[in-house]
C-alpha cells in the first residue's frame, strides 16, 4: 500500500484527505489500516508523532460511513479513550478534519469543565466520544451515560494511562463494554503490565510495531549542559535570548517547578506560559493556542504536555529538569524535527540527575553530547544560587493557589451538592485540580464566641450576633440539644481523606478527567 486510495476507504473520507494534501500513509497508517477496516483488534505500538490518530481514525470513520445505525441516547458507537485533555481535545479535531463529508455526530469529554454542559450534549447519544477516564465515570456515575451501545473501543498512549494511575478506571470501564466489540490498542510502550490488559481485552489481535521506543528522533540534534541547580534559571534565560530560537518547550519534572521557571523568565524579560495539571482546562486552552499561533515564543510544561500534543514548528526542547523515567525523554525531545524538519534538545544536568542521565543513555543506546555553557554565559556561584533558591523558596506558593479573596492558609470548602470542577485528571477522590485535595474527615470544630473552648456542633457562633441586655434571662427552658434547630449556614460534615489547598506531587502522575 503507498497511497490512501489503496485501502478502498469511503469516498467523502478520500475527499477529506485529499483537501487536507494526505496522500502516503506513514508506516503506522499502512500497517494499521487494513486489519482495524476488517473489523480484527490491534494492538499498535509507535512512538506520538507517526500518524497514529489517523490510524484508527480513518477505518472508524469508514465503517460509520457504511451503517446508517443511530446511537442509542445517552450512549455512543465509538469510544475513544485518552490520558490528557489535550490529547482529547486534538483527536477530536482529526475525527472532525477526516469525517467533514460524513453525517455522523462527536463530541470529546474531560474535566476542569463544567459536567451539565457535557451531560446535554450526550442525551440523545452520539457516534463517537472522545473521554478520559475520570470524567466517563462522573458521566457513568451520575446516568447520564451508558456504555451499553459500543462498537468499538479505542485505547490511545495505553502505557501513559497507566503511568497517570488510570488502570483501576480502565479495568471498571472495560467491564461496562460489551463482548462483542472491535478493539483498538495504541502505546508507545509495551511493559508487562500493557501487555497483560492487551492479552486480556484483545481478542486474537493483529500486532503492529513501528519505531521502538528506544529510537530517539533521527532529525533531532541532542546536547547535555552540566550545570548546578541555581545556574539553571540564568542559563535558560540566556539560552532564550538567542534569536535562533523560534518556538521552544521547556520541560519541568514538577508542576510548581514550571511555574517558577515562568516567573524567573518574567524577571528576566522573556514571556512565557506554564501548562500543567493545575491550570485550569481553559488555562491550558490559551496557553497551547498562544503557542500555536506564535504569540507565546515559549510554553514551560510537565511530562502531561509530552505526548499528543502535535505543535507544528518546535525548533527546540529544553529539558529544564531531566526525567526521571528515560522513555519520557524520548517522547518529550519527539515534539521537535516533526513533519520532516529538524531540531534541537537541549538538557541541563545538575548533580543529582546524573544517573537519571545513565538511565536515558542506556535505553537510547547512545550517549548524549556533552556541551559546554553557551560563549557570554558566565554562571552564578553555587553560593550566589543558594541565596536565589532560598529567596524564592521565601515566595508564597498559596498566593498562586487560594482563591480570590480568601486569607493566606484559608482552605475552600467544596459546596454540598455541587459537582467539583478543576480536578486533576485521574486519581479519584484525589482532591481538584487546582492544587486541592479532597473534602477532609470531619471538620475542626468552631470556637464559642466568648473564646471558651471548642463550641458544640450546630450552635450559632457568631461573634457578630445581636448582644442580649444585661440582667435579661430568657424565661422558656432551653431545650434539648437535639431538638434544636440546626442553624441554616452550618455547613455539612465532609467525607474523604485528603487537605484542601495542599500540594501533593504525586498527583502529577495521577491527573484528573
Amino acid at each position: 500500500m503507498t497511497q490512501f486510495t489503496d485501502f478502498g476507504l469511503a469516498q467523502p473520507v478520500l475527499r477529506a484527505l485529499s483537501e487536507a494534501g494526505y496522500v502516503t500513509p506513514t508506516p503506522i497508517q499502512a500497517q494499521a489500516i487494513p486489519p482495524a477496516m476488517e473489523g480484527r483488534d490491534l494492538c499498535g505500538i509507535a512512538q506520538t508523532g507517526t500518524g497514529k490518530t489517523a490510524a484508527f481514525a480513518l477505518p472508524i470513520l469508514h465503517r460509520l460511513s457504511l451503517s446508517d445505525r443511530r446511537a442509542p441516547r445517552r450512549g455512543c458507537r465509538v469510544l475513544v479513550l485518552s490520558p490528557t485533555r489535550e490529547l482529547a481535545n486534538q483527536i477530536a479535531e482529526s475525527f472532525a478534519d477526516y469525517g467533514r463529508y460524513l453525517s455522523y455526530t462527536t463530541t470529546v469529554v474531560f474535566g476542569g469543565v463544567t459536567i451539565s454542559r457535557q451531560e446535554r450534549a450526550l442525551a440523545p447519544g452520539v457516534d463517537v466520544l472522545v473521554a478520559t477516564p475520570g470524567r466517563l465515570i462522573d458521566l457513568i456515575e451520575r446516568r447520564s451515560l451508558t456504555l451499553e451501545g459500543v462498537e468499538i473501543l479505542v485505547l490511545d498512549e495505553a502505557d501513559q494511562m497507566l503511568d497517570l494511575g488510570f488502570i483501576h478506571a480502565l479495568k471498571r470501564i472495560v467491564k461496562m463494554l460489551p463482548a462483542q466489540r472491535q478493539s483498538l490498542f495504541f502505546s508507545a510502550t509495551m511493559p508487562k503490565n500493557i501487555a497483560g490488559l492487551a492479552s486480556q481485552y484483545l481478542k486474537d489481535p493483529v500486532q503492529v510495531a513501528v519505531t521502538p521506543v528506544a529510537t530517539t528522533a533521527e532529525r533531532v540534534e541532542q546536547q547535555v549542559i552540566f550545570a548546578h541547580t541555581g545556574a539553571k534559571q540564568a542559563l535558560l534565560a540566556h539560552i532564550l535570548r538567542e534569536p535562533a530560537i523560534d518556538r521552544v518547550l521547556v520541560f519541568t519534572r514538577t508542576k510548581h517547578g514550571a511555574d517558577r521557571v515562568v516567573r524567573g523568565l518574567d524577571k528576566a524579560g522573556i514571556a512565557g506560559a506554564a501548562i500543567h495539571g493545575n491550570k485550569s482546562q481553559p488555562q491550558r486552552e490559551r496557553a497551547l493556542q498562544a503557542f500555536r499561533d506564535g504569540d507565546c515564543r515559549v510554553l514551560v510544561a510537565t511530562d502531561i504536555a509530552a505526548r499528543g500534543i502535535d505543535v507544528d514548528g518546535v525548533s527546540h526542547v529544553i529539558n529544564f529538569d531531566l526525567p526521571n523515567v528515560p522513555e519520557s525523554y524520548v517522547h518529550r525531545i519527539g515534539r521537535t524535527a516533526r513533519a520532516g524538519a529538524t531540531g534541537l534538545a537541549i538538557s541541563f544536568c545538575n548533580d543529582e540527575e546524573r544517573a537519571y542521565l545513565r538511565d536515558i543513555e542506556r535505553l537510547t543506546r547512545q550517549s548524549v553530547p556533552v556541551a559546554g555553557f553557551p560563549e557570554g554565559f558566565s554562571p552564578p556561584s553555587r553560593q550566589e544560587a543558594a541565596e536565589i533558591a532560598r529567596e524564592e523558596e521565601r515566595r508564597p506558593e498559596r498566593q498562586q493557589q487560594r482563591p480570590a479573596g480568601g486569607r493566606p492558609g484559608q482552605r475552600s470548602r467544596p459546596q454540598q451538592g455541587r459537582p467539583q470542577q478543576g480536578r486533576p485528571e485521574g486519581g479519584r477522590g484525589f482532591g481538584g485540580g487546582q492544587g486541592q485535595g479532597a473534602p477532609r474527615q470531619g471538620r475542626p470544630q468552631e470556637a464559642r464566641a466568648d473564646g471558651r473552648g471548642p463550641a458544640p456542633q450546630g450552635r450559632d457562633t457568631r461573634a457578630d450576633r445581636p448582644a442580649r441586655p444585661q440582667g435579661e434571662r430568657p424565661n422558656q427552658a432551653r431545650p434539648a440539644r437535639d431538638s434544636r434547630p440546626q442553624r441554616a449556614d452550618a455547613r455539612p460534615r465532609s467525607a474523604g481523606g485528603g487537605s484542601e489547598g495542599r500540594s501533593i506531587g504525586w498527583l502529577e502522575r495521577a491527573p484528573r478527567s
